[in-house]
């Protein structure tokens, strides 16, 4: 993973090379949502959670997706997997994440630089006016209008997420 240049570095230029309207905030190392929220002191539902989820269908090779979800959410697995048609859905193994992100999990940003890895967002995303996603690197936040996410990222939208506490 010490492709160069960093995932971090290449979002960078993607936002700005898109004309996205953002800001990188530097802050102690963190990749738990409750506690990077803490930290940079936005609303928990504001953070995007951007996990690596594996689809299954049956003995074919499985396919990946990168779930964003907002930060009070939990991913809906179950949904993933209608969405795909998959007979199976979980979270990828921690390597093959890492693998097909580039990052390590706590820093994966909602965007994918690789054609395996399809992105997907849920609509709930979409009720924050500015949303916050750790940058490729546990130490580095994006705070972007939520609008250029969506145009820059341009995610599959889908309901994926479950409210924590429903």
């Amino acid at each position: 993973m010490t492709d160069s240049p960093s995932i971090h570095e290449q979002l960078k230029d993607l936002l700005t090379r898109e004309g996205a309207d953002f800001r990188v905030v530097e802050h102690k190392a963190e990749g738990r949502t409750e506690h990077i929220a803490k930290i940079r002191g936005n609303h928990t539902e504001q953070a995007v959670k951007s996990i690596v989820v594996m689809i299954r269908f049956g003995k074919d090779a499985p396919r990946y997706a990168l779930a964003n979800v907002p930060g009070d959410c939990r991913v809906d697995l179950k949904a993933i997997r209608d969405l795909f048609g998959g007979t199976q859905s979980a979270f990828a193994p921690r390597e093959k994440a890492e693998e097909l992100t580039g990052c390590v999990i706590g820093a994966i940003p909602p965007f994918s630089f690789n054609d395996a890895l399809e992105v997907l967002a849920d609509p709930l995303i979409q009720e924050n006016e500015e949303v916050v996603f750790n940058a490729g690197r546990l130490d580095r936040s994006i705070f972007m209008k939520c609008a250029d996410f969506f145009r820059v990222a341009k995610p599959r939208l889908a309901k994926i997420a479950m409210r924590q506490n429903s």
